[in-house]
């Protein structure tokens, strides 16, 4: 059932992409209703929530902008259910992915996180799943423009990890492994995470049999303030003992 679910989303002045996703997620609610934490990371005038009769949302209004992972966390702590999904604003749903990977997640031991396979709006793969974030890879992405997604990351051999756009965790792991660090600021939290939870031995899984879509809206490419965030946060990834670790043993 949907209502074993608990969906974090941020938003920050996102509207219209809000009410969209809003709207899928209450289409695909079953009857028991699902359960949403929606955090407004800056001031923006409230959704109206009987617009959306089948979700049960809370709301949480922040006085100052946290980053990605603290927002997250902050929602964490409001939930009672098996499952925490991290969702992105600009994430569209044409169908209920939450079902499949539900069923796909419980017949493995150990996870530690799923996601479906991202596509843009055209249907074209995105690169939501990707090898190791080196300092090379970082320079074929952004200077070479190479954002080929990993192919058949289920049966690639060693660490990948899940972009943060959508991910579902049981909750009893992300509880385990405290959440997101919060040292990081809107960039890298995904990558951090994951790594941990390789390291602790869960699995990242990919059901490549399930879709969301996703139009990047890559921030960083656009503002100097977003792009030295971004950087900030790669230094602290490439000076981490789970980055390190990760790579030795690559």
């Amino acid at each position: 059932m949907n209502s074993e679910i608990t969906i974090s989303i941020v938003s920050h002045g996102h509207g219209a992409l809000i009410d969209r996703l809003l709207g899928d997620l209450d289409r695909q609610a079953d009857e028991a209703g699902m359960r949403i934490i929606l955090t407004y990371n800056i001031p923006e005038l409230p959704i109206n929530k009987t617009h959306y009769p089948r979700l049960a949302i809370s709301e949480i209004h922040n006085v100052n902008p946290k980053g990605f992972g603290a927002n997250h966390n902050a929602a964490f702590e409001k939930c009672g259910t098996k499952w925490f999904v991290v969702l992105n604003p600009d994430v569209h749903l044409p169908a209920d992915p939450f079902r499949q990977l539900r069923s796909e997640a419980e017949k493995l031991e150990g996870i530690g996180v799923i996601a479906p396979s991202i596509v843009n709006s055209s249907g074209a793969p995105e690169d939501a799943i990707r090898k190791n974030l080196t300092p090379l890879s970082v320079v074929f992405r952004r200077a070479l423009g190479n954002r080929k997604p990993l192919s058949s990351p289920n049966k690639h051999e060693g660490f990948f990890w899940i972009a943060g756009m959508f991910m579902m965790f049981p909750s009893e792991v992300f509880r385990a492994i405290a959440g997101f660090d919060e040292r990081f600021f809107l960039y890298c939290e995904d990558y951090d995470i994951c790594a941990r939870l390789h390291l602790a031995g869960y699995k990242l899984v990919v059901d490549t049999n399930t879709r969301a879509v996703h139009d990047a809206q890559r921030d960083s490419h656009r503002s100097l303030k977003h792009l030295r965030l971004h950087l900030t946060s790669l230094f602290k990834v490439w000076s981490s003992s789970a980055f390190w670790k990760i790579t030795i043993d690559a």
